[in-house]
């Protein structure tokens, strides 16, 4: 895919005065489709808590397939809390404050600071110099390259499968999640706090009505919700030719179209996963609600040119992990040998 924008699709693909007038009719809110979102998501995650309860009673059998679809509509609880922290889920502002510090406590996640972290991302998403807060640790090949062993064994195993979507979900969410940047504001960080507390409360409380088992439910839970999570996260900017680039060459719609994914999901998943798979159409506005999603997908035929990623070729994109600034893509460490003579021959004909 070239980082041109203008080869995102045909003639129809709009000038950025007209896509934002396309994704402008999709950026209202609609209480009554947030409202029955807000019943079929949270109504369901609790009728399958008390389930699971009851099932340790039964079978462990049982309460394995009930934890795996806990920890699905534990993603689509993610995503109104994350639909709160742009402000799109619902007109009222302090509706959306007051509902994402719910999903923040059902996610372990505070719901200001991560607001913050979270617009960082979206304002630098796709720019090779701003790196760093609210994405995927990722490293260019000269980078890489220039690194002391240690610093490419620990990148090694950041970006192993097994850490990355095994480990670093439930260390993200039972761990890091409880302090706050440093760079955060003071409201930021005191989000933080107001959260663990609450989280010390609702575990208390909780753990004391349910035993024990309360716990070992809710880490199992957090490690398939936050696993899968991750994953849609990771697939979202992280495929072979994506778009990134530096200061002045960064460009709004190509950050979007280009450097977001369209990952085209079975529509059962689709619901669980909130329709976050219309990445592009995020990035282009974060403001239209997941869901409006869609629909603003289907409203401009240049949305609908961009390139798709099956579930099958997100399987594949596990394997890239570092950045070629001279090819425009990711790579996996196996071109690292061939890189590296073609960066040295660069450098003595310098």
């Amino acid at each position: 895919m070239s980082s041109d924008p203008s080869s995102i699709s045909s003639s129809a693909n709009p000038s950025v005065s007209e896509w934002k007038r396309v994704v402008a009719r999709f950026q209202e809110p609609s209480t009554a489709r947030a409202s029955w979102q807000m019943v079929n998501t949270f109504g369901l995650y609790g009728i399958l808590w008390v389930l699971m309860y009851w099932s340790l009673g039964v079978s462990y059998w049982l309460t394995a397939p009930l934890a795996l679809l806990t920890g699905g509509v534990f993603i689509r609880v993610f995503i109104i809390f994350h639909d709160c922290g742009h402000g799109s889920f619902l007109k009222s502002r302090v509706a959306n404050a007051l509902i994402g510090f719910f999903c923040g406590m059902l996610t372990f996640t505070p719901y200001r600071h991560w607001r913050w972290e979270h617009s960082r991302h979206h304002a630098n998403v796709a720019d090779l110099d701003q790196r760093g807060i609210g994405d995927v640790w990722t490293m260019t090949v000269q980078e890489y390259l220039a690194s002391p062993p240690w610093r490419r064994l620990v990148y090694r195993i950041f970006r192993n499968p097994i850490f990355l979507f095994g480990v670093a979900p439930v260390m993200l969410f039972m761990f890091r999640e409880r302090f706050p940047s440093g760079k955060a504001s003071p409201r930021e960080r005191r989000s933080v706090w107001w959260m663990n507390l609450a989280l010390v409360c609702m575990v208390a409380f909780l753990t004391k009505v349910l035993g024990p088992q309360y716990l070992i439910l809710q880490v199992i839970v957090m490690a398939v919700g936050g696993a899968v999570g991750v994953w849609i996260f990771y697939i979202q900017h992280q495929f072979e030719d994506v778009y990134w680039a530096r200061g002045d060459e960064w460009d709004q719609t190509a950050a979007a179209l280009q450097g977001s994914s369209y990952f085209q999901l079975p529509r059962i998943l689709q619901w669980f996963t909130g329709n976050i798979g219309f990445h592009h159409i995020h990035h282009l506005s974060s403001r239209i609600p997941n869901y409006n999603l869609e629909r603003c997908h289907n409203a401009h035929p240049s949305f609908s040119q961009v390139k798709g990623i099956t579930l099958w070729r997100s399987l594949k994109a596990i394997r890239y992990r570092l950045w070629d600034e001279e090819g425009g893509k990711l790579v996996d460490f196996r071109a690292i040998r061939h890189l590296a003579r073609t960066y040295r021959g660069s450098a003595d004909c310098a």
